[in-house]
């Protein structure tokens, strides 16, 4: 039986899935290979590149027109700028494959090539030669092509455009170079030449870059359809639409969490149930809690510079930024943020798990101050006010200490803020953030299961939203703005109380001017704002 498949390659025996080469411009791809044109398909990590790599690999040689062969040459990694070890592992990886494929030519001649040509050499008169012997035209897919480092990709690059010329009868017909990231913004350091090298430099025989997007709407319903298909089980109406939601159709993502759902739960493996959306937010926390490797690969990003330049001041909502446009491109190039404006994470899981990684040691030291038990009433409700009070101590006593450490005032205090409701909530709710940058605020829902499961009736739902007092903006300014997208948001989420906590860090400040408190107007909407 199929399943919903987290690991590698998608392979319709083995699990549901969306057919590749559907996921793509079908006729564009084979009308640049016809016409001998050299192309990269880029798209983030685990969105289904490789696999469309091997279903065309399989088109190719089905139809017979051409010898198509993938490789892949991520082993060449740990060579690093060690070119000559690299080449020898590149030359296997394209011997293994092809012989996969049925063509022996470079197994047979790899050894005495490697011996006769040196490392910036051998790759492309190996491909002359194989392409001289073949009865088709080649075509070689090359995946994982941004994972060479320094002069070792130079040297790729350098030995597929210098010998460009030759195709079809004495170099490929066609080559698709895939990766994370578009060519043309690799900034490649060559410690030989001791500068940087453009990717599209390096590479200048680029007909066009091809981006694999992430699963429509529509997609997300098919693959769910064919569980249904497969067991009979059907999903709870609003699962599709709730799945896409969370992940914006980022397809380890979408996977991910049916697999939760319909085979790690117990719930779920009873056939006979449909699968609930509740099932789905399950899925989600646990996702996010246990960081499975797809979001750890994105929080080991966090301590680069081109990713902080860009994620702290998204956090704060801050309109002043001082990141490049190579610094975004960069950034949206790893699959984390939107790719339009404004500037976002991708996806509300993305948004949450890098928070939370954050706030790891934020939250180990403050355990000691929080009790999950202290804000709990006795009819199972959570005190808010009582909370951001606690909060506001909490902040004058601490946050010293906390602010610069993140490089970021103004993100500082927000994810003070979210660490402090994190621990209070513990496993009892939700708080899901809504950042970008320059929206001038950063928005919280928080989500309480008051003595009931996650999405049952009993589920109430606070807002708050957080701003920055700074020189530029006036109290009475901010509160007013402030109430007003509080109000909308409250009810977009048929929130039943909303909260407005402006942090003031300047710091000529005192504590007596910053730390106050406003009622809601009676018989207005329910918002209290908060100085901090």
């Amino acid at each position: 039986m199929r399943f919903f498949n987290t690991e590698g390659p998608v392979k319709a025996a083995w699990h549901y899935c969306i057919p590749p080469l559907s996921r793509v411009n079908l006729d564009e791809i084979l009308e640049m290979i016809s016409e001998m044109q050299y192309f990269v398909l880029h798209a983030p990590s685990q969105t289904g590149k490789t696999s469309t790599l091997l279903a065309l690999q399989d088109r190719l040689n089905a139809e017979g027109t051409y010898r198509c062969v993938y490789v892949n040459i991520e082993a060449s990694h740990v060579a690093r700028e060690d070119t000559s070890r690299a080449m020898r592992t590149v030359i296997g990886e394209v011997a293994s494959r092809a012989r996969d494929v049925g063509d022996d030519f470079v197994g047979r001649k790899m050894s005495a090539y490697l011996e006769e040509f040196g490392p910036d050499e051998v790759l492309g008169q190996t491909l002359v030669r194989w392409s001289q012997a073949s009865p088709l035209p080649l075509v070689l897919l090359i995946d994982e092509i941004d994972t060479l480092i320094g002069h070792t990709l130079i040297s790729v690059l350098r030995q597929l455009r210098a010998n460009y010329d030759g195709r079809p009868d004495d170099f490929p017909q066609s080559v698709i170079l895939c990766g994370v990231q578009d060519v043309c913004d690799w900034q490649i350091y060559s410690s030989l030449e001791g500068a940087k090298v453009r990717g599209d430099s390096a590479f200048n025989v680029k007909a066009k870059s091809l981006r694999l997007g992430d699963f429509s709407r529509a997609e997300v319903r098919d693959l769910l359809a064919e569980h249904t298909a497969e067991y009979g089980q059907p999903f709870q109406d609003g699962v599709a639409e709730h799945i896409w939601a969370l992940t914006c159709g980022q397809p380890w993502l979408v996977n991910a969490l049916a697999y939760q759902a319909c085979f790690k739960e117990r719930a779920g493996r009873d056939r006979s149930s449909p699968i609930l959306v509740d099932a789905i937010e399950r899925g989600r926390e646990s996702l996010i809690r246990e960081q499975y490797t797809h979001l750890d690969q994105f929080a080991g990003r966090l301590h680069e510079e081109p990713v902080r330049r860009v994620i702290l001041p998204m956090l704060a909502g801050s309109e002043d930024w001082d990141f490049s446009p190579e610094d975004l491109e960069y950034f949206r190039g790893l699959g984390m943020l939107a790719s339009e404006c404004p500037v976002r994470m991708a996806n509300p899981i993305y948004a949450e798990a890098i928070v939370r990684r954050l706030t790891i040691v934020l939250e180990s030291v403050m355990a000691g101050s929080v009790d999950p038990d202290w804000h709990v009433q006795a009819d199972g409700s959570l005190d808010m006010d009582g909370l951001l009070c606690a909060f506001q101590g909490y902040f004058r006593d601490h946050s010293d200490a906390w602010l610069e450490r993140f490089g970021h005032a103004e993100a500082g205090a927000q994810l003070m803020l979210y660490a402090y409701l994190h621990l209070a909530v513990n496993n009892r709710g939700r708080i899901a953030p809504e950042y970008a940058v320059g929206r001038g605020r950063t928005d919280l829902l928080l989500e309480w299961h008051q003595g009931g499961s996650q999405g049952s009736p009993s589920t109430r739902k606070y807002v708050l939203e957080c701003k920055v007092r700074t020189e530029r903006a006036g109290l009475d300014h901010l509160i007013r703005e402030g109430c007003k997208h509080v109000a909308t948001y409250m009810d977009r989420h048929e929130a039943e109380e909303g909260h407005l906590v402006i942090f003031d860090i300047r710091q000529d400040q005192s504590w007596a001017e910053r730390v106050f408190r406003k009622n809601p107007i009676p018989g207005g909407i329910p918002i209290t704002v908060w100085g901090v």
